[in-house]
C-alpha cells in the first residue's frame, strides 16, 4: 500500500484528508548487542516502511487504528495509560506519552497505521512504527525536533512504556538513514558517519520464520550480564562506565575475576565493537571479502559467546556458504530467530535467494521469506495535504 492508497483508506474511515509520514525498518550489518553498551553499530535503513496517516480532531482524543489489526485505541490525550496495554498500538501510545513529557503539546488526532516491516523478524518494525508516529504527531503539534532527539524519545518510549531495554540504534537509523549508505553510529555520543555501500552488492535478508518465545527475557538478561561485567571491571579501572570503555587486554586480564558466562558476554561486545570499526574501514576501501569475513566472525561470536543464535539461524548462515556471489553473512537483530543478513553480489542476488530458500527448506521444512534490499532513506513526509 502506497501513501495515496493509505490516504484514501483514511478518508473512508475518518472522512478527512490526511498527511502521511513514513519511517523505515533497518538491517544491522554488524554490531549486535553493542548499542546498549555505548558501543558502535553499522545498520542501514531498508525499503520496508511503516506509514502513518494523520489528521487533527476538534476534541482532545487520540484515536489509533491500523490497516492490519482489528484492535484500535481511543483515549484522552491528557489521561493516557502509563504503561503498555498489550496491543500493537502500545508503541504509538508510548511515543505520545514521551512527546507530551517533552513539552510537545499534542492535540487531538486520528491516526491510521500501515506497516510493511515484517513483524518479529529482527528488522525493527517497532522502531519504524515509533518514528513514523512521532513525526506524524509532531506535525500536528506544530513542533519541530531534531531527528536525533526524536530517536531518543522513541527509544525512551520503548524502554519505559514498553519495557524493552533496547539501545538507540533502531530508532536512530530509522530517523537518519540515507539511500546508498550504511550508518556507522557511536551509540554514546550519537556521532555518526555515512559509509558508502557499493551498488554492486545487495543485502539479502533471510527470514527464518521462527521467533523463539524466550527472546524478550533473554535480551534483557544479556543486558544485565553486561552490566555485571562492568561492575567487576570498574573495580580495577575506575573510569569505566560501559563495555565500550574496555579493551580486550583489560578484559582478558580480569577474566578470572568474573563468572565464565559474564566473561563470554563481555568478550563478544568488546570484540564486536572492533569488528564494527574494521568493517567501516573495509567498506570504504572496497574490501568486500574482508567485510564478509568479519560478518562470519560476528555470527560465531553471537552463537558461542553471547549465545543468542538458534538452530534455524545457524542453518541459514551455513546454507549460504559456497553460493555464487556470497561475501559473508550473519544473524541480525536481537537473536533467537528472525533474520540473517548476507552481503551478495548484485548480479547473483536473485539466484542466491532461490538457492538459499531451497537449502533451508530441505533442512528445516520451513519456507523462508527472502528480501533483496539496498540502503534506503530515513523518516520523511510522504504526502502533505494543504488542509491539514
Amino acid at each position: 500500500m502506497n501513501a495515496i492508497e493509505l490516504a484514501e483508506r483514511f478518508q473512508d474511515r475518518f472522512h478527512r484528508q490526511s498527511q502521511i509520514f513514513s519511517a523505515p525498518g533497518r538491517v544491522n550489518l554488524i554490531g549486535e548487542h553493542t548499542d546498549y553498551n555505548d558501543g558502535f553499530v553499522l545498520p542501514s535503513a531498508i525499503g520496508f516502511f511503516t506509514l502513518a496517516a494523520i489528521a487533527p480532531r476538534s476534541d482532545n482524543k487520540l484515536v489509533i487504528k491500523s490497516t492490519e489489526f482489528d484492535k484500535s485505541f481511543e483515549g484522552d490525550l491528557k489521561n493516557l495509560p502509563r504503561t503498555k496495554l498489550g496491543a500493537w498500538y502500545d508503541y504509538v501510545l508510548g511515543v505520545a506519552v514521551e512527546l507530551n513529557r517533552a513539552g510537545a503539546h499534542l492535540g487531538g488526532a486520528n491516526l491510521l497505521i500501515h506497516g510493511e516491516v515484517p513483524i518479529g523478524s529482527g528488522l525493527s518494525s517497532s522502531a519504524a512504527l515509533e518514528v513514523a508516529s512521532a513525526f506524524a504527531l509532531l506535525s500536528l503539534a506544530g513542533s519541530e525536533l531534531p531527528p536525533k532527539i526524536i530517536a531518543k524519545l522513541c527509544q525512551k518510549a520503548e524502554n519505559e512504556f514498553i519495557g524493552a531495554r533496547v539501545g538507540i540504534m533502531d530508532q536512530f537509523v530509522s530517523c537518519m538513514g540515507q539511500e546508498g549508505y550504511a550508518v556507522l553510529l557511536d551509540c554514546r555520543s550519537l556521532e555518526f558517519e555515512l559509509v558508502p555501500i557499493p551498488e554492486t552488492v545487495k543485502f539479502v535478508i533471510c527470514n527464518t520464520m521462527v521467533k523463539h518465545e524466550h527472546s524478550a527475557g533473554e535480551y534483557n538478561q544479556r543486558r544485565r550480564e553486561c552490566e555485571q561485567g562492568v561492575e567487576v571491571l570498574s573495580r580495577f579501572y575506575p573510569g569505566i562506565s560501559a563495555l565500550r570503555d574496555v579493551s580486550a587486554e583489560q578484559l582478558n586480564a580480569h577474566s578470572a575475576d568474573m563468572p565464565p558466562v559474564i566473561y563470554k558476554r563481555c568478550l563478544h561486545v568488546v570484540e564486536e565493537n572492533e569488528r564494527v570499526l574494521k568493517t567501516g574501514r573495509l567498506f570504504r576501501s572496497g574490501d568486500l571479502a574482508g567485510v564478509g569475513q568479519l560478518m562470519r566472525q560476528s555470527h560465531v561470536s553471537m552463537r558461542d559467546l553471547y549465545e543468542i543464535s538458534c538452530r534455524e539461524l545457524d542453518i541459514m548462515v551455513e546454507s549460504a556458504e559456497g553460493l555464487p556471489g556470497y561475501y559473508g553473512g550473519r544473524m541480525t537483530g536481537g537473536g533467537f530467530g528472525g533474520c540473517t543478513v548476507n552481503l551478495v553480489a548484485a548480479a547473483n542476488a536473485e539466484a542466491f535467494r532461490e538457492q538459499i530458500a531451497e537449502l533451508y527448506k530441505q533442512q528445516t521444512k520451513i519456507s523462508a521469506e527472502i528480501y533483496i534490499c539496498s540502503p534506503a532513506n530515513g523518516a520523511q513526509v510522504e504526502l502533505k495535504t494543504a488542509s491539514v
